[in-house]
């Protein structure tokens, strides 16, 4: 067996099972889970017409790992629309099989871990993909964390020079998951410059780019490079989806989008992987990439959620409005001194309310875990839904505290 395997770390709902072994949720109340950052608006029928529109076709022939020329056209077309970018579609742009497959495939062709010391740096607290890519690439990973006081932006500024120097590829992820906040051009401008310097590879996780709460939507990596004159998005690549912006995760589509010659090696790389997507697939896909208004719609779903929903938990623990995504990223009262894993455990046994602690979603470097004393909850459920789980609770830290 590959022994890099070895190296993985359980996969938090994994940790968050053994978690609840034993716990019996109070049997008055309907579980609720706040878990899992999986979409449950209602998928548009529009897409699933399309989907089912290509069932007479779409099944009787092999899938091109390079997609449909259509479907890497309507993706360029949304860059267009979303970035104001130009892109070569069929140079620079490659259907892929969500983001997830993506983000571990797009290192395994970036590593080189012949070289000693191979590097991979992530934020902290971060999506365990990223983790296990770099481990299984044969690199180590890194952990930057962000900073509370400065809106969770990452502190890239803690990196010391010689970590840069046998960096290989940096994930980041704006929005961020779990915290929410959106990088700014100053610090894309501070990891280009360091990409150019040392020669790394930057993967920009935009999953949740249309989910958003300011009036702007989030700067793109794509879109920061251009504004900076880097109009080649030398060594960048942006992945994203139509899982959370479209309500459609099982579809399982996406794309990445950037550097050319990094999609060439990419594309090489999937050719003998063996991830092409179904055409079937391509179809609701390039339906899907092809239409805004659901996308309105779903925005604004989110939004009146949020603006419901904050307000309840803000009166009873530490948690403000995030600037993107659908997670809130809160701390826990003081009661419990900063164990987000026994609120977790207390909560769903008092109010069958699942949360995801967030010291499973980031690891200890430099002798502190920054997801400790904080918990992430997915509001991803219709509105009375998660807020019933929000008055929760609030029921259940004023019951403690009092």
């Amino acid at each position: 067996m590959n022994p890099l395997l070895a190296t993985l770390q359980p996969y938090p709902f994994e940790r968050l099972r053994q978690l609840f072994a034993g716990v019996t949720p109070n049997p008055a109340l309907r579980p609720i889970s706040l878990g899992i950052g999986e979409p449950k608006h209602a998928t548009p029928d529009f897409i699933k017409q399309a989907l089912i529109q290509a069932l007479d076709t779409g099944l009787s022939a092999y899938p091109a790992t390079a997609g449909e020329p259509a479907l890497r056209q309507a993706c360029a077309d949304w860059i267009e629309r979303r970035y104001h970018i130009k892109l070569q579609a069929m140079q620079q742009i490659l259907p892929v099989n969500g983001t997830r497959e993506a983000l571990f495939a797009l290192a395994q062709t970036v590593i080189d871990p012949t070289q000693v010391g191979a590097t991979v740096i992530s934020p902290n607290p971060f999506y365990q993909i990223y983790e296990g890519a770099a481990l299984l690439g044969g690199a180590q990973p890194y952990y930057v964390p962000s900073v509370p006081a400065r809106n969770f932006a990452v502190d890239w500024d803690s990196v010391p020079a010689e970590v840069w120097a046998r960096t290989q590829l940096i994930f980041v992820c704006s929005p961020g998951n779990p915290t929410g906040a959106v990088m700014t051009l100053d610090e894309w401008r501070k990891l280009f410059a360091l990409s150019d310097q040392y020669g790394f590879v930057i993967a920009s996780d935009e999953c949740y780019s249309e989910i958003y709460f300011r009036d702007e939507p989030p700067l793109g990596g794509l879109e920061a490079a251009q504004a900076l004159g880097r109009h080649d998005f030398k060594r960048l690549i942006a992945l994203t989806s139509l899982s959370k912006r479209s309500n459609v995760p099982g579809l399982r589509s996406g794309f990445v989008a950037g550097d050319a010659a990094i999609i060439q090696k990419f594309l090489l790389y999937r050719t003998y992987h063996g991830s092409a997507m179904s055409t079937v697939v391509q179809a609701a896909s390039i339906a899907a990439w092809n239409d805004e208004d659901h996308v309105i719609e779903n925005r604004n779903l989110y939004r009146t959620k949020f603006a419901e929903v904050t307000p309840v938990l803000s009166s009873v623990m530490n948690v403000q409005l995030p600037d993107a995504a659908f997670y809130l990223w809160a701390e826990v009262p003081a009661a419990w001194q900063g164990q987000d894993d026994m609120f977790a455990r207390e909560l769903l046994q008092a109010t069958g309310v699942t949360v995801l602690p967030g010291s499973y979603l980031a690891r200890e470097a430099l002798g502190h875990n920054p997801g400790q004393g904080r918990i992430r909850m997915a509001l991803v459920a219709e509105t009375a839904e998660c807020l019933e789980a929000a008055h929760r609770i609030a029921g259940f830290c004023r019951q403690r505290l009092s």
